[in-house]
């Protein structure tokens, strides 16, 4: 991809038949902000209705391991949308990422118990201006944003190394405002990286409708755990916790 960025951006200013670019990117950032109101949707219905909290309480009291039968679950879904994107349709593509998506939005209930809903809005809005900045300027920009690639995986490998971490070492956690910091950063660089590849997926499935769809779906994919990564950051750096 990184070789031919340059000859892309040629080609993709002149279009594909039946859908411009400019509508492929809306359509897929259209799913993302489905994806996300699936999750926050779920998460306020346990959280702020009798039935969902009582759920929500029985699980944790009652449902052994339910953090881990979650989390399991969560990469389950990920990993088999991903590993089979190129034998699934395109409909059932769309069946994993709401699945995802109301899975997030389980775990989620959890930790919305903990945080104040005033916190807990006024995050989500700063998290949406963030990412919606930088969304535009992976869009926008000329440069070629795959040099940023192994700079970001090394970040990704060192948050989750310093979230195992702090797991298990309690001393570890005077450092989570570093290590939140970092996570915004990360995340908000991935924010930029994942749009652009939207170009490029456009680029190189010009001929395989199919498979233009599917990727779109694997870009909100993408997009989405960018935002909800980066929210959960900024939840642990800013977020006001109940009394």
């Amino acid at each position: 991809m990184e070789n031919n960025f340059y000859e892309q951006e040629r080609s993709l200013e002149r279009g594909v038949a039946g859908e411009s670019l400019g509508r492929y990117t809306a359509k897929t950032f259209l799913l993302m902000f489905l994806g996300l109101m699936v999750t926050f949707g779920v998460a306020m219905f346990l959280t702020n209705t009798y039935y969902g909290l009582y759920a929500v309480v029985y699980a944790l009291y009652y449902v052994p391991y339910v953090h881990l039968v979650l989390l399991v679950a969560e990469l389950a879904v990920v990993i088999g949308m991903t590993a089979c994107l190129h034998k699934i349709s395109a409909t059932t593509a769309t069946v994993f990422f709401f699945l995802y998506s109301v899975l997030t939005g389980i775990t989620f209930s959890v930790i919305f118990l903990s945080y104040d809903l005033a916190s807990l809005v006024l995050i989500f809005g700063a998290t949406a201006l963030y990412f919606g900045g930088m969304a535009v300027f992976g869009y926008v920009t000329r440069i070629d944003l795959c040099r940023m690639r192994n700079i970001l995986l090394g970040g990704l490998i060192f948050l989750i190394v310093m979230n195992v971490l702090m797991m298990f070492i309690p001393a570890l956690e005077v450092a989570d405002q570093v290590v939140c910091t970092i996570g915004v950063i990360v995340f908000l660089g991935y924010t930029a990286y994942d749009t652009q590849k939207i170009r490029g997926f456009y680029g190189a499935y010009q001929g395989d409708e199919a498979m233009l769809k599917k990727a779109s779906i694997f870009s909100a994919l993408q997009l989405y755990l960018d935002f909800v990564n980066m929210f959960l950051y900024l939840l642990r750096l800013l977020g006001k916790r109940k009394n």
